[in-house]
């Protein structure tokens, strides 16, 4: 099935094996929830957000490049600060971000339980897509230059990687060691929204055929920013 603005079913419950897994209050990780189909689909998106207007890059933080390359929409995040046009880029405003993903971003939240009121109330405006290499990696660190403390959606694909949730004080423990694989989901709200968490390793050679993707990891989080203009 295709969707009015050419979307495949990605609002379609996928098929089993899928496991609802509560990590902790606020955190919820549905594991399957994009078949492969879907995958590659949003895979090929995501090829053509990286090539512009503003183009995936590595951003630098205190002056030194992250490791993980980065494609925005609908607002462009540089660290501590979204604006709408990529001054540390090309100066250039970022795309849009497409309807179908914000449909997708309330559709997770129903899949993941929290309440259709609430899922019909989120909105987000801004999609971080990250690729990884194999040697790649994320540091701890909190999402919080948003205003909104709407949850966050995380979608993955591709490799494997061991992604570490902390606690919402410090970078340290105690934090939970989680395996996402190509196709999972994962929600982050309520007391946990603004944990610290990060990506310690992408495991090479793991993700699935027909993913669209043979190697290296994207990771697309859908956020609510709460700023006007």
């Amino acid at each position: 099935m295709i969707g009015d603005d050419g979307e495949p079913a990605l609002f379609d419950p996928p098929a089993p094996p899928r496991e609802l897994v509560e990590v902790e209050p606020g955190v919820r990780l549905l594991t399957g929830w994009m078949d492969l189909r879907q995958q590659a689909w949003t895979t090929d998106r995501f090829r053509e957000w990286a090539a512009g207007p503003v183009p995936i890059r590595a951003a630098k933080v205190r002056g030194h490049e992250m490791s993980v390359r980065t494609v925005c929409l609908g607002w462009h995040w540089q660290p501590y600060r979204y604006s709408r046009e990529a001054t540390d880029v090309n100066g250039r405003r970022v795309l849009a971000l497409p309807e179908w993903l914000a449909r997708l971003g309330r559709r997770a939240l129903l899949d993941v339980g929290h309440p259709p009121s609430e899922a019909d109330r989120y909105t987000p405006d801004t999609a971080l897509a990250n690729f990884y290499d194999h040697a790649a990696r994320m540091g701890m660190h909190q999402d919080k230059d948003e205003r909104s403390p709407a949850p966050v959606v995380s979608l993955s694909i591709g490799d494997t990687c061991t992604f570490r949730f902390g606690n919402t004080e410090n970078r340290g423990r105690p934090y939970t060691d989680l395996t996402l694989r190509s196709g999972d989901l994962l929600v982050f709200g309520g007391p946990a929204r603004f944990a610290f968490h990060g990506v310690t390793k992408v495991h090479p050679g793991t993700a699935p055929a027909g993913c669209g993707l043979e190697r290296g990891r994207i990771n697309i989080t859908l956020r609510e920013t709460g700023l006007d203009g």
